[in-house]
């Protein structure tokens, strides 16, 4: 049998209303045959949405397949003993080409409820920003569930929201509860938990190419929703070069910025999960057993979990976010 590797997989891709073109340029990716392409799932265990690997004598082989045939070498035992065949993380880039509609995700314990689904807590990370870009994260001020029904009847929900202009390199992690959106002209990655469930609270009144406004989540939205008010919603960390900096840790995964520019070697001995190298920018081979890969932006990797030292090759610099669970 085919040992694991590290595995690569076809992007799926994704029309969306304010999707854009910074796939394609920015990150060099074909989206043909769509007009825009607001998300590529690089790695994706959603039904509906399965990961297919695109490297190495396993490719053509679906996502769960994979976990099927290797289990706990793949994901980890702990992992595996939890979830079986599913796949905890999703992967994505995000082209906001316009607004997203403002919008909440609901926690483990609601999505179980309503949907028999996972929440969704999620983290960004941003590639590119056009000037001027800014998103929404949070409230600007205490609100409770009165007050906020206030300003969303009255039409003044803008007013409450907290805006923050970005530029590359900035992290956001947006728990589920927490109120936000992806502002025109960011292109960014996420990583989040593996759910596609979204109370989508305000749209701007747009509509699609045949007219149509797209539903809105009112009420749903209303028991998602933390209307606590929060000191700092940006994510500072050590952005120096060789180094690794923490940059989220949640229960459902952590995640580490790598910016180097020589050579390093990463050990997981004390790791029993997969870990996840997503490149937001410059190039790298993975070595590993005598064999390597290249990684350039816009491309991730699932490095499975008995996988357990690997040397990272800078050509001439990269920068990956590495995640895995805790």
């Amino acid at each position: 049998m085919v040992s694991p590797y590290p595995f690569k997989f076809y992007p799926i891709l994704k029309e969306k209303i304010w999707g854009g073109q910074k796939i394609q340029t920015e990150l060099q990716k074909d989206i043909s045959p769509l007009e825009n392409c607001g998300e590529t799932w690089e790695i994706s265990g959603v039904q509906g949405n399965i990961s297919v690997v695109s490297n190495g004598p396993l490719t053509g082989t679906p996502l769960p397949d994979l976990i099927e045939k290797y289990q706990g070498d793949l994901v980890g035992e702990s992992v595996y003993n939890k979830l079986g065949n599913e796949f905890p993380l999703l992967v994505k880039f995000i082209d906001a080409n316009q607004d997203l509609s403002i919008q909440v995700h609901p926690d483990d314990e609601l999505a179980r409820k309503r949907h028999q689904s996972l929440g969704k807590t999620e983290m960004w990370y941003i590639f590119q920003a056009d000037p001027g870009s800014r998103l929404i994260v949070g409230f600007n001020q205490p609100l409770n569930k009165e007050k906020y029904l206030e300003y969303f009847n009255n039409g003044r929900l803008m007013e409450a929201l907290n805006q923050v202009p970005v530029g590359p390199d900035d992290v956001f992690f947006v728990p589920a509860g927490r109120v936000h959106t992806i502002g025109k002209g960011i292109l960014l990655a996420e990583i989040q938990q593996t759910s596609d469930i979204t109370y989508r609270i305000y749209d701007f009144d747009r509509v699609d190419k045949n007219g149509n406004t797209r539903d809105l989540h009112t009420e749903q939205a209303l028991d998602a929703l933390d209307f606590e008010h929060y000191p700092e919603y940006k994510t500072r960390y050590d952005q120096s070069p060789n180094q690794v900096a923490s940059i989220v840790k949640c229960p459902y995964f952590e995640v580490n910025r790598l910016y180097f520019t020589q050579e390093t070697t990463r050990t997981y001995s004390h790791l029993d999960s997969f870990v996840i190298y997503v490149c937001v920018d410059g190039k790298l081979g993975l070595h590993w057993d005598g064999q390597h890969i290249t990684l350039v932006k816009g491309e991730a990797v699932l490095v499975p979990a008995n996988l357990k030292t690997l040397k990272l090759v800078p050509d001439p610099s990269f920068k990956i976010l590495e995640s895995y669970i805790p």
